[in-house]
């Protein structure tokens, strides 16, 4: 984070590292009718859990989106779970000030909207039922079923190695196997935080949040990621300021993916505090509206 504060940037909020990013933040401020919260969900607004079926949105996260929405064009969920695990796990539906959020899942090819809480999903990619078959049996015939665990996203399959011995050695020990697997049933494996995820090409976060700025006809962009899987949505949103469009890329956490906090321009501790840097977001906006507490 930067020591000292622009002139248009309040004091109270942490300053970007970054020229670009300052100007994300600027642009957000000056135009927030016209700008676009989009956010990772586990890692970013749900602490990483053991087992991901617990996972859950950080109590301070639903607050801050549901202050802050209502005073930007829009916010938008972006992940590689089911839209509807999401939309569940986070408790998103129903809440007042979160009326029209989306929720992208399986980076982009699931969509939620609160409007009318329907989710709309494309069909399955064949191989994803071929690997769910086999699976399993590959991970034991390899001698890696030990510590390691698969967990079922309906549109994808995910190999977890935070349970094993060594999780990381796991992690290295899996890639290249399951990357063949994956590849002979036209599917890609995706790389995150201790697990390897099999699933259909063609979509990824930069694709969905390209995507949907074009939707939303956005005049900024504000992107908070923590995993492998967010490079894409941080490449995305590098290439639109390249066009003029000006962007903040927030990273939660850093120990475990020095390459997100390598490209980020400001980096949080975790989804306790992006919550804290959304909810400051949305009490500056609300000042700066002249709204009453």
């Amino acid at each position: 984070m930067g020591s000292s504060h622009p002139h248009d940037l309040p004091n109270h909020l942490p300053v970007p590292a970054t020229a670009a990013g300052r100007e994300g933040l600027q642009a957000l401020f000056r135009a927030p009718r016209r700008s676009v919260v989009a956010l990772d969900f586990d890692g970013t607004l749900a602490d990483i859990v053991p087992d991901p079926d617990q996972a859950r949105a950080h109590p301070d996260a639903v607050p801050a989106l549901s202050a802050l929405a209502p005073r930007v064009a829009a916010v938008a969920v972006v992940t590689g779970r089911p839209a509807g695990v999401a939309v569940r796990y986070g408790g998103f539906a129903g809440v007042p000030g979160l009326e029209h959020l989306v929720v992208l899942g399986h980076y982009g090819a699931e969509r939620w909207d609160a409007v009318s809480g329907i989710v709309h999903t494309p069909a399955e990619h064949p191989g994803v039922a071929a690997v769910r078959a086999e699976l399993p049996g590959f991970l034991d015939s390899i001698g890696a079923w030990r510590g390691t665990w698969i967990e079922e996203k309906g549109r994808a399959l995910a190999v977890h190695t935070r349970r094993a011995e060594d999780p990381a050695a796991a992690f290295e020990a899996l890639r290249e196997p399951l990357s063949e697997l994956a590849q002979a049933h036209g599917l890609i494996v995706e790389p995150g935080r201790a697990v390897l995820e099999l699933r259909p090409p063609g979509m990824d976060k930069g694709v969905a949040l390209t995507e949907y700025l074009d939707e939303t006809g956005a005049g900024a962009v504000l992107y908070a990621g923590d995993d492998l899987g967010d490079l894409a949505a941080y490449a995305a949103v590098e290439k639109r300021r390249t066009d003029g469009l000006p962007g903040l890329l927030v990273c939660s956490g850093s120990a475990e993916v020095p390459e997100l906090a390598a490209r980020a321009d400001l980096v949080l501790s975790g989804p306790g505090e992006v919550a804290s840097f959304l909810a400051a977001l949305a009490e500056e906006l609300r000042t700066r509206d002249g709204d009453p507490a």
